[in-house]
């Protein structure tokens, strides 16, 4: 491994969105960002615009719920870099049916949910830390939400206490859960693990809804993803704000 060569970071589900503005942020940063879609071609055309102004970012194709997919970007990043630096954990998704109640959403919705919010970060995870652990500091963000929170949910008084859409606000609890015990393992190693709100952002996921663009929203994940050293690991922020789990 020669660590005298640029960091490395990988992001899922970046052909748009908070994703894509995480590798523009990156890459601003001098950071050799791979965006990573499920759709290559999608990939590429991002990539290139990207390039067009000087960036350093390539394509990858990963889809996060397709287990042949994962390991063949694995064995890719393996051959060019030897390494990877940074894991961002973004792709996600949103199905329940809003005019469905809690009990309503459909098994479904619940399993395609989590397969890629949950068992899809899971699985990339896994497979990629063997080349974490060969960086002298990886760093494994994971774009978590604020309806993650299981403490805010159970106050009344708090923003989201009547915003209940459960498959997605469970699967980012799971999500805050995983990165806690991940953490716990990786404690006495260079690796930093964390979870993030990226704060109320204008996407497609919520039809354009939102109170700041996918610049700002991507700004907690860049800075979990540059922590120095003597940064937090196992916490749950918006920017530098600790949030309640």
């Amino acid at each position: 491994m020669n660590t005298s060569t640029p960091r490395v970071a990988l992001v899922t589900g970046a052909t748009r969105g908070i994703g894509l503005e995480t590798v523009r942020q990156l890459a601003e940063a001098g950071v050799h960002t791979l965006l990573a879609g499920r759709d290559r071609s999608k990939a590429v055309a991002a990539a290139l615009e990207l390039q067009s102004r000087g960036l350093p970012v390539e394509a990858i194709a990963l889809d996060v719920t397709d287990a042949g997919s994962i390991t063949l970007a694995v064995a890719e990043v393996a051959r060019r870099y030897g390494r990877l630096d940074i894991l961002v954990n973004n792709a996600g998704i949103l199905l329940d049916d809003p005019a469905k109640k809690v009990s309503g959403q459909s098994l479904a919705t619940w399993r395609s949910t989590f397969d890629t919010n949950v068992f899809g970060l899971i699985a990339v995870t896994q497979a990629f830390l063997p080349l974490l652990q060969r960086s002298p500091a990886g760093r494994i963000v994971n774009v978590s939400s604020l309806l993650g929170s299981m403490a805010l949910h159970s106050d009344p008084s708090s923003p989201i206490y009547d915003f209940k859409v459960p498959a997605y606000n469970v699967s980012k609890s799971a999500v805050n859960a995983w990165t806690v015990q991940l953490a716990w393992e990786l404690r006495d190693t260079p690796i930093k693990v964390n979870t993030l709100h990226p704060g109320y952002v204008r996407t497609d996921m919520n039809a354009g809804a939102g109170d700041i663009d996918a610049a700002e929203g991507a700004r907690t994940s860049v800075r979990l993803s540059l922590l120095d050293p003597s940064g937090p690991t196992g916490g749950y922020f918006y920017l530098d704000q600790a949030l309640p789990w």
